[in-house]
């Protein structure tokens, strides 16, 4: 039996995450002013943004959509966001009666439109849910935006702008979105002029 050693584990995940954080911040600054922009044009003409992702994925679509209806840092007029993943009526019908594939294209279908964004999270890249979700996005005219790790999954060629995490790691990657994310909502905050 090994013994666990805490100071060799702190120092590991620490320097793993800071391996991550530096990478992607080297790499990652136009991709993400290429989110910023497009969820300020949608927003500036009336759209909103639909959040969607599984698992802890789920819980950073429903915290960056509430950051962005209630507030980040400043109080100021909440800007419109949907997590797709607090339903739970919508959530198990959809399951129920089309499948776990269907249940993020289903309200995309019924709530997205022209002129909105959909932000997928996916650490893989490959869950069917969220690949149904991006293609009913670009068939209703939705800009499409995704947040992944690895080799992006199978995400590639169905999103307008695609950030990817240099990492293999799911808690880094998550990381990282969960950063990336509040930087949007800091940001959109700014570039909207919601800020004085």
């Amino acid at each position: 039996m090994t013994t666990f050693n805490i100071e060799k584990f702190w120092a590991s995940e620490a320097a793993e995450h800071q391996d991550t954080f530096e990478k992607a911040f080297a790499t990652l600054q136009n991709e993400f002013e290429q989110m910023l922009n497009t969820c300020t044009q949608s927003i500036e003409n009336g759209g909103k943004i639909l959040f969607f992702g599984n698992g802890g994925s789920a819980s950073d679509a429903q915290h960056l959509a509430t950051e962005l209806t209630v507030r980040y840092v400043h109080d100021r007029r909440p800007i419109p966001a949907i997590a797709l993943t607090t339903d739970t009526s919508a959530l198990t019908a959809i399951g129920n009666d089309y499948g776990f594939n269907h249940l993020f294209s289903r309200q995309i279908e019924a709530l997205g439109g022209p002129g909105d964004v959909a932000i997928a999270i996916s650490t893989s890249g490959s869950s069917e849910n969220i690949l149904h979700g991006l293609k009913m996005a670009r068939k209703k005219g939705l800009k499409t935006i995704g947040l992944s790790g690895r080799d992006g999954g199978k995400m590639p060629g169905l999103c307008d702008t695609l950030i990817i995490i240099p990492s293999n790691t799911t808690a880094r990657i998550q990381e990282m979105h969960i950063l990336l994310g509040h930087m949007l909502c800091g940001a959109l905050e700014k570039k909207l002029n919601l800020v004085e």
